[in-house]
C-alpha cells in the first residue's frame, strides 16, 4: 500500500470530505552513482562546515533564508507549522473551470485523492458531479513546504489532484518573430494530409522508453564484458525544399516507411543467472 504524503480535507461549500493524498507518477529512470574513476570505490556526500572544519549531522542542520550576502535567517520546523494557510490541512474549492481552459504548461505534477472511512459518500458525490458537468475544480493546497495552486479532475473513478505553477513561474521569454515567414497553401495542405495520416486517439500503451531499453542493455553488456555494437545511422540527403520534404513525407507515410514510426524491439529479458541483478 502506498504512503500518503498528506491529509486533511476538501471543502466544497459547506460539505467536508476527509480524504488522503497520494503520489501518481514515479521516476523510472535508472540511477547511477558517482565513483572515484581510479578504484571504483563509491564517493560520499558530506555535509561540511568550512568554518568549524567539521562534518555536520543532520540533525544539526536547519533551514535558511540568505537575506543578504553571507547573513541568514533561520527557520525552524516550528515556524513552518505556525504559518496562518489554511490549506495546510484543507484543500477549499475555490472556482470550477473547463479542462481545455488551462494551458498544459501550467501543469507540475499529479497526485491522486482518496478519501477516508468517513468521506466515501461526499467523494463519490464530487466525482460524480465534476463528471455529469465536465469541469474541474481549481484550489489550493500547502505540501512539501510550499502552498501550490491546483486542480482537482476526475479520472476513470478517482478524484486526481494536478499541482500548477503560478503565473509568475512561467518563463515565455518569445525572441522568435514569424510574422514576415510565408508558407503556402500548397504546403498547408500537405502537412494537414501528413497530420491526417499519422492523427489517432493517444494510446500511452504504445510508447516505452527506449533510452532506458539501451542503457539497461549496455549494463547488461558491459557486466558480461562485451562491447555493445552500434546501430549504424542513416543518413540521407538535406532536402531545401520545404514542399518536396512533405511531398516525400506523405508518400512514405502512406507506405508505411520512413514517414511512419517503426515499432520498436522490447528490451531483451536478462538471462536466468543474472535474476538477482537489478537494472532500472
Amino acid at each position: 500500500m502506498a504512503r500518503a504524503i498528506w491529509s486533511g480535507s476538501i471543502s466544497f461549500g459547506m460539505v467536508t470530505i476527509p480524504v488522503k493524498l497520494f503520489g501518481a507518477t514515479s521516476s523510472r529512470d535508472i540511477r547511477f552513482h558517482l565513483v572515484h574513476a581510479t578504484c571504483g570505490t563509491k564517493l560520499q556526500q558530506r555535509r561540511w562546515c568550512p568554518k568549524d572544519e567539521v562534518e555536520v549531522p543532520w540533525n544539526e542542520t536547519a533551514r535558511a533564508y540568505e537575506y543578504a550576502k553571507g547573513r541568514y535567517v533561520t527557520l525552524t520546523d516550528e515556524d513552518f507549522e505556525r504559518l496562518p494557510l489554511p490549506s495546510k490541512h484543507t484543500i477549499e474549492l475555490s472556482a470550477f473551470v473547463e479542462e481545455r481552459e488551462i494551458d498544459p504548461i501550467f501543469y507540475e505534477r499529479t497526485y491522486y485523492l482518496e478519501p477516508e472511512e468517513g468521506g466515501k459518500k461526499p467523494y463519490a458525490l464530487l466525482l460524480k458531479a465534476l463528471n455529469k458537468k465536465g469541469l474541474s475544480a481549481v484550489a489550493t493546497i500547502a505540501i512539501r513546504s510550499k502552498e501550490q495552486l491546483c486542480v482537482l479532475r476526475p479520472h476513470e473513478g478517482t478524484i486526481m489532484l494536478e499541482t500548477l505553477y503560478y503565473p509568475d513561474e512561467i518563463r515565455l521569454e518569445r525572441g522568435l518573430e514569424l510574422s514576415d515567414v510565408k508558407v503556402s497553401d500548397r504546403e498547408l495542405e500537405m502537412a494537414f494530409t501528413l497530420i491526417d495520416i499519422f492523427r489517432k486517439p493517444f494510446d500511452p500503451s504504445e510508447y516505452q522508453d527506449h533510452y532506458r531499453e539501451a542503457l539497461a542493455q549496455l549494463i547488461e553488456a558491459k557486466l558480461d564484458g562485451k562491447q555493445v555494437e552500434e546501430e549504424p545511422e542513416t543518413r540521407e540527403a538535406e532536402v531545401f525544399d520545404l514542399a518536396d520534404a512533405l511531398r516525400r513525407s506523405v508518400e512514405a507515410a502512406r507506405k508505411g516507411g520512413k514517414g511512419k514510426p517503426a515499432a520498436r524491439a522490447p528490451a531483451r529479458q536478462a538471462r536466468s543467472r543474472r535474476r538477482t541483478r537489478k537494472v532500472g
